[in-house]
C-alpha cells in the first residue's frame, strides 16, 4: 500500500514538474482546455481518456447561481445537527405531524355540482353522477361517498361527489356540465378544498390495514372486469342448489360417523332421478339436519324439488327449497365439541379393539336372530318406499295386485341404504 503510494507522489510531482517546465518556456497546460463560450476549464483524465470538468471553486460557485442554490441557514444547520446526533445515539427519528395539504388535478377524483334541484335524494344523485364513471364507495358503510350540503337543515342545491377513476372527471365536465335535470341546470367544476378554521387532525378518515387495502383493490378491480352480462330471462347459479331440511339429527353422526358417507351416496342416488348431481353437502353439526343438492341446470333442481318436498324419512317429514344464495349453513363446533368428540373417537376405537380379538360363533348368530326377527327378514323385503315422478305424485303402487305391501316406513335397508317415504309411518305401514 505504501509502495502504491509512493508512486502516486512521483507521478504527481513529475506531472508538476512537466507544466512548471512548459509554462516557463510560454506553452500552455496541454491537459487542460477553457471552453470559449462560457470560460469552462475542463481537464484531461488519462485513464478515461476524455475530458471532464474542473471541480474547482469557481466551477461550484456558478453550478449554484444556475440553480438558485442558498447556502444552509442557522436553522437548517442546526436541524442536521440533531438528526445525525438522533441517528448516532439510535433514536427513531418522530414522524411529523398530519398537516392539511392540497390535492393536484392529477390525484383529485371530485368533482363540485351546483344548480341541482332541492328535491334530490343522495341515492338519485349517485345515479346522476353515474352517468359518467363508478362512484366511490365508503369501505365501512359500504355507501356511496356523495355529499349534498344543507343549511339549516335544508338543500342548498349543491353537492360533492367522489370518483373511483380519475377519467370520470373529465366525462362529468364534458358530459353533465350544463345538463337539465328536473328542469334544472346543473354545473359541474373540480372540487377544490380550503380549510376553513383549525387543522383538526382527529376528523381525519382512519387508515386501513394492508389486507384492508388488498380486499378494496380487489373488489375494484373487479368492478372493472369485462364478462358477459346476464342474459334476459337466464336463471341464478344459486337456483341450481336445493336445501333439504330435517333430513337428520346431528347425534345420528356422533354415534355413527359411518353414517355420513351412507347418507351422502343414497341421496345423490335417489336425486339423480331428476339429473345430473354435481355436489351432495351435508352439514352434520347444524340442527335443522340440513342438505345441499347442486345440479348442472336449475330445471334439474325443480325437479328434485317437487320429489323431496313433504316425502317422510326416518319419521321426519323433509322440507325442500331453492338456495337463497346467501344463508350460510355451516355450524362450526367449539373446542369444548371437539374435545368431547376426540374422546368418543377414542373410547370407539378402543372398543373395537378389545371387541376384535373376540371371535363371533354360530351359536351367537342363532341368538341374535331370535332375539331380534328384523335381522332375519331378507334384504329383498325393503325397497325404496315412494317413489316419484315430478309431479310428487306416486307411481309405485299398484292397484292390480292387493298382495301385502312391503315395508314403506323409511328406515335402514338391510343392505346398509336409506328408504324415503311418501306419507307418515302409520300410512306407510300395511
Amino acid at each position: 500500500m505504501a509502495d502504491a503510494d509512493f508512486e502516486e507522489q512521483l507521478k504527481l510531482e513529475e506531472l508538476e514538474r512537466k507544466k512548471k517546465e512548459l509554462s516557463e518556456e510560454g506553452i500552455s497546460d496541454p491537459y487542460t482546455y477553457v471552453d470559449p463560450n462560457d470560460g469552462t476549464v475542463y481537464e484531461w483524465d488519462a485513464e478515461k481518456q476524455a475530458y471532464f470538468p474542473k471541480i474547482d471553486d469557481d466551477f461550484i460557485a456558478k453550478y449554484q447561481s444556475n440553480y438558485n442554490y442558498q447556502g444552509p441557514t442557522e436553522e437548517t444547520a442546526d436541524a442536521e445537527k440533531t438528526a445525525a446526533a438522533s441517528e448516532q445515539s439510535g433514536e427513531k427519528r418522530k414522524a411529523s405531524e398530519p398537516s392539511w395539504f392540497e390535492v393536484d388535478d392529477a390525484h383529485n377524483t371530485n368533482v363540485y355540482v351546483t344548480g341541482l334541484p332541492l328535491d334530490i335524494t343522495e341515492q338519485e344523485f349517485a345515479d346522476l353522477m353515474g352517468k359518467c364513471g363508478l362512484v366511490m364507495k365508503d369501505p365501512a358503510t359500504m355507501k356511496y361517498r356523495v355529499k349534498l350540503y344543507r343549511q339549516n337543515g335544508q338543500l342548498k342545491g349543491d353537492g360533492l361527489c367522489c370518483y373511483i377513476k380519475i377519467e370520470s372527471i373529465s366525462l362529468a365536465l364534458d358530459i353533465l356540465d350544463g345538463y337539465v335535470y328536473k328542469g334544472k341546470t346543473i354545473h359541474v367544476e373540480r372540487a377544490k378544498f380550503q380549510l376553513k378554521g383549525q387543522y383538526d387532525p382527529s376528523k381525519k378518515p382512519k387508515k386501513l390495514k394492508p389486507k384492508e387495502k388488498e380486499k378494496m383493490k380487489k373488489k375494484r378491480e373487479k368492478l372493472f372486469e369485462w364478462g358477459f352480462e346476464k342474459l334476459r330471462g337466464e336463471r341464478s347459479k344459486n337456483e341450481k342448489t336445493v336445501i333439504i331440511k330435517n333430513m337428520f339429527e346431528p347425534k345420528e353422526f356422533d354415534e355413527d360417523a359411518t353414517l355420513l358417507l351412507d347418507y351422502q351416496n343414497d341421496i345423490r342416488e335417489e336425486c339423480s332421478k331428476c339429473g345430473e348431481v354435481k355436489k351432495v353437502v351435508i352439514y352434520d353439526r347444524n340442527p335443522e339436519g340440513v342438505v345441499s343438492v347442486t345440479f348442472m341446470e336449475p330445471e334439474m333442481a325443480d325437479e328434485c324439488i317437487n320429489l323431496m318436498n313433504g316425502r317422510w324419512f326416518a319419521g321426519r317429514k323433509l322440507t325442500a327449497e331453492t338456495w337463497d344464495g346467501k344463508t350460510k349453513y355451516k355450524v362450526i363446533e367449539t373446542e369444548e365439541e371437539r374435545q368431547k368428540r376426540l374422546q368418543k373417537w377414542e373410547k370407539f376405537l378402543e372398543e373395537k379393539d378389545s371387541q376384535g380379538t373376540e371371535k363371533p360363533t354360530a351359536s351367537t348368530d342363532s341368538q341374535n336372530e331370535q332375539k331380534d326377527p328384523k335381522l332375519s327378514v331378507p334384504s329383498n323385503a325393503y325397497e325404496l318406499a315412494g317413489e316419484t315422478d315430478s309431479s310428487g305424485d306416486s307411481d309405485g303402487e299398484d292397484t292390480a295386485k292387493p298382495s301385502v305391501q312391503k315395508e314403506s316406513y323409511p328406515v335402514m335397508q338391510a343392505n346398509g341404504g336409506l328408504s324415503f317415504g311418501t306419507g307418515p309411518p302409520d300410512q306407510n305401514k300395511s
